[in-house]
């Protein structure tokens, strides 16, 4: 294993402390590093709140700020955070409008927010993200998994929350964005936990994992690598069969890095994805494409499609959005 690193033990505290020393103008650490939050909290709006594993970054710490998370708890890499890490975080920048988790679905993280939503006193309500069209069920989660849709649940309702929007119409609006958005990955090669110090499955020269989570799960089936077109081509398919195949109407179209795919393989998976899109009589409203929801240095992407309206790229294109990753 070949990784910055000085000791597996202090890693995620010594990258939360550069994290923080970056971007000290937009975020602070809360005490023992037990959440990131915004350096100038607004106590009269609904402060959205989300976490999970760490080695998924930029998400989530990367978008707390203005226009997107107050607050963002890390666990330790690929382990969700717990429970009191959240209570506090929402102690610390809830007001009187109330708390919003947006939690992805996995069952560590459903039951972690869940029993600090029971421990926290104020208004709160909870947004579950599953955006991954590639699993009924896994050993991960209950259900699909949250993915890389969950960044784009988290923009649209923060910018809504920015704005003043209330407790209920911002959990309405989160699980709107969410039912409108699928997503799938491929990896074509595994990562490594520092942990464990070796990779989490073995991919041959010429094969891919088709439907693979973020922490590398295995996803619907092991294929023969193919042509950038074909495999676009399989996964936009997936994501369209999903959302029962609509053949009008604009998209957001996101492209994900997992973290070990440069970006110029990214936008090349952008072109073919957009060219599929569009020959099914879909319209590109708004476009993202970069590694904003990664796993450590994993080599792959995913893709993401959601059903956009006026109403949403209006939030989508706030210019409120300050987060630490800087848009």
């Amino acid at each position: 294993m070949k990784k910055f690193i000085n000791s597996v033990d202090t890693m995620l505290a010594e990258s939360l402390d550069g994290f923080a020393a970056a971007h000290a103008d937009i975020v602070a650490l809360g005490p023992e590093r037990k959440f990131v939050r915004r350096r100038m909290p607004a106590a009269d709006k609904v402060a959205l709140i989300s976490g999970g594993g760490s080695g998924h970054e930029p998400l989530h710490a990367g978008f707390v700020g203005k226009g997107m998370l107050d607050a963002a708890c890390p666990g330790q890499i690929f382990t969700s955070p717990t429970p009191d890490q959240i209570v506090e975080a929402a102690a610390a920048v809830g007001g009187k409008a109330g708390v919003l988790f947006i939690v992805k679905n996995y069952a560590g993280d459903c039951m972690n927010f869940e029993m600090a939503g029971e421990l926290f006193a104020g208004p709160a309500a909870t947004v579950i993200t599953n955006d991954d069209v590639a699993v009924e069920k896994s050993t991960h989660s209950t259900g699909r998994r949250g993915v890389a849709g969950t960044l784009v649940v988290e923009r649209i309702a923060g910018a809504a929350a920015e704005r003043g929007m209330d407790l209920k119409a911002c959990a309405e609006l989160g699980t709107e964005v969410n039912a409108r958005t699928g997503s799938i990955g491929v990896a074509l090669t595994s990562c490594t936990v520092p942990a464990a110090g070796t990779p989490t499955f073995a991919l041959a020269a010429d094969e891919m994992e088709m439907g693979v989570g973020i922490h590398g799960e295995p996803g619907r089936r092991r294929l023969k690598l193919s042509g950038a077109d074909a495999i676009a081509d399989q996964m936009v398919s997936a994501i369209l069969t999903d959302r029962d195949n609509p053949d009008s109407g604009d998209v957001l179209l996101f492209v994900n890095g997992f973290g070990g795919t440069p970006t110029l393989e990214l936008y090349l998976m952008y072109n073919a994805a957009r060219r599929i899109l569009e020959k099914r009589g879909l319209a590109i409203a708004r476009s993202l494409v970069g590694s904003y929801v990664t796993s450590l240095e994993m080599a792959g992407c995913s893709i993401t499609v959601t059903m956009f309206d006026d109403r949403l790229a209006a939030l989508w294109d706030d210019p409120v959005h300050t987060a630490a990753l800087r848009w």
